[in-house]
Formats: structure tokens, C-alpha cells, sequence
């Protein structure tokens, strides 16, 4: 791995991580929006604390697969447990 950081395409360096993640966990084809997903971590680092991104990133998909079992369209259901999850923090 390189130091230099500047070279590095990061939005396809995220994209085919999500791809390789994905296929690895038995999800290949699922769609990620990687925008959404960092946009949430974002707001809930700064409203709530730091550490609360992933854990809040975690739970919003534990959520959303919750909920697709559940038989909500997948997408949807990342949707809206990533717009629950925001609204929450912007309130804090």
C-alpha cells in the first residue's frame, strides 16, 4: 500500500470495495449508495459523536435487512432507515 494518497481514486476505490464486499457476504447484485450511506455516517459524527458513524451505519443496515426480510423492496428499506436515522441525529 502506497503513502501517497493523492493518487488514489477514492469513489472507485469505494465502489469496487462495495462490490467485493457484497459478493463476499453471499449479497452480490445488491446496490449500495455509498453517497447516502457516507452522507448519514457524516451527519451523525457531527451530531452526535465521532464513533456513532459506523455504529449508526451498522444498525441502519441491520434495520434495512430487517425490514427487506420482512418483505419491504430492499432499496426502499435502506432509504428509509437511512432518513430515520438522520432525522434523529439532526434532532440531537
Amino acid at each position: 500500500m502506497s503513502d501517497n494518497t493523492d493518487a488514489i481514486d477514492t469513489p472507485q476505490l469505494l465502489a469496487d470495495w462495495a462490490v467485493a464486499l457484497t459478493d463476499e457476504l453471499g449479497l452480490a447484485g445488491l446496490t449500495v449508495d455509498i453517497d447516502a450511506v457516507l452522507a448519514l455516517a457524516g451527519v451523525t459524527a457531527r451530531a452526535v459523536v465521532r464513533p456513532a458513524a459506523p455504529l449508526t451505519t451498522f444498525i441502519v443496515g441491520y434495520a434495512a435487512g430487517l425490514a427487506s426480510a420482512a418483505g419491504v423492496e430492499p432499496d426502499r428499506a435502506v432509504r428509509e432507515a437511512i432518513a430515520t436515522a438522520a432525522a434523529l441525529a439532526e434532532r440531537r
